[in-house]
């Protein structure tokens, strides 16, 4: 069982100025295509409240990262078509701090691209990326973890938080830590060793039996000097590219042509691949554990999962005009209409009612609903993606 949130030795209470030198960053892409018809390409999962708390998963990722970096530090890269949205629920973001993609290029470009950009205004800057739809539950712990990752990031290291693993899940990558390292200012730091992919349930129960394995929760934290110099030395063509767009960003004038001739011939490839593994086998990244609730909310049985508090008799119900009757029913239902909808003698079942699509199938089932998506894209029904 984890300390409640703030307590605990080495966690006094929550510290509130910002750590100096610091800026958060948040990549706000993707569409979560495990999460449709829920989440779609012009309205992806971090824009929807999917724990209850009455915001976003992006607001909810701003407000954690505030007190770290403040309202004026705080960058967001997403693309052109989520602009108003994220404006929307974000009224606190500075225009030059939301950085627009023209289309989808992966985590490297995204996160390579705020470096860029930060770097040029201002050459010591620490960067920290944080995902837009993740959900993270005792963020006086999380904020911790992260004053303790830039500390480890101001010896010139590139660093991430890995989260330790409560269960053996499969659907989570995994980090090997390696040495400890003696950082101060930091309360707990390791080397990685290295990444690990997705296990298989044998291996992931011996990986947190073993307590030297971390969860991968894609979270990076580094000098951004640092962080564009891993990139030249892996991927030259993709930092000549993101170095040539900041050179233009902050001048409107040539920001638009730039983005348009540059960003589609930058490569596809994530910051794991491009920086990271690279880094670890240099001894150049360092993993500090975040000891809060992490989820990733990959699926319907991961979202099932975080509402009912792991409670498999619960039905869990999102959407503010849902209608249910329910009896023996577990699960989960995501209503976006008023219909009535009723749920009898049904166990483990997942159903998503919109205005133009509906999704029925089960937890155990939640992963395939990626290839539903893959298959209307090959029959052309963007009408519903």
């Amino acid at each position: 069982m984890r300390p409640s949130a703030g307590q605990g030795p080495g966690y006094p209470g929550r510290v509130s100025h910002p750590i100096p030198n610091f800026y958060a960053v948040i990549p706000a892409g993707g569409i979560g295509s495990r999460l449709w018809p829920l989440s779609r390409a012009d309205a992806p999962k971090f824009l929807h409240d999917l724990t209850g708390s009455g915001h976003s998963l992006l607001r909810d990722t701003w407000d954690r990262l505030e007190p770290l970096a403040g309202p004026d530090r705080i960058a967001v890269v997403t693309g052109r078509a989520h602009r108003a949205a994220v404006e929307a629920q974000l009224p606190g973001v500075a225009d030059l701090n939301v950085f627009l993609e023209s289309e989808p290029r992966e985590s490297a470009a995204a996160i390579g691209l705020a470096a860029a950009i930060l770097h040029r205004r201002d050459p010591d800057v620490i960067i920290g990326s944080f995902s837009a739809d993740h959900v993270i539950r005792g963020t006086r712990v999380f904020e911790f973890a992260v004053r303790d990752a830039v500390e480890v990031a101001r010896e010139g290291y590139i660093c991430t938080i890995g989260i330790s693993p409560t269960e053996p899940a499969v659907g989570f990558g995994y980090i090997k830590r390696g040495p400890e390292l003696v950082v101060e200012g930091a309360r707990e730091a390791a080397l990685v060793e290295s990444f690990v992919e997705k296990p298989d349930l044998e291996t992931a129960k011996a990986y947190v039996a073993s307590r030297d394995y971390l969860w991968n929760a894609g979270m990076f934290i580094a000098k951004a000097s640092v962080l564009l110099d891993e990139l030249a030395a892996n991927e030259p063509a993709l930092h000549a590219g993101l170095v040539e767009l900041a050179e233009a960003w902050d001048d409107r004038d040539r920001r638009g042509p730039a983005v348009d001739r540059i960003w589609p011939a930058l490569k596809k490839i994530a910051i794991d691949y491009a920086v990271a593994e690279p880094a670890a086998k240099r001894g150049r990244l360092a993993v500090v554990p975040g000891h809060f609730d992490w989820d990733d909310v990959g699926d319907f049985a991961s979202l099932t999962k975080l509402i009912t508090n792991g409670r498999k008799n619960d039905l869990a119900v999102l959407g503010p005009k849902a209608r249910v009757l329910s009896d023996a029913a577990s699960g989960i239902l995501v209503s976006q209409t008023t219909r009535v909808i009723s749920l009898v003698g049904v166990q483990d079942i997942v159903v998503v009612d919109t205005p133009d699509a509906l999704l029925v199938t089960t937890v155990e089932h939640a992963q395939r609903v990626k290839g539903v998506v893959e298959s209307l894209k090959l029959t052309g029904r963007g009408d519903v993606l």
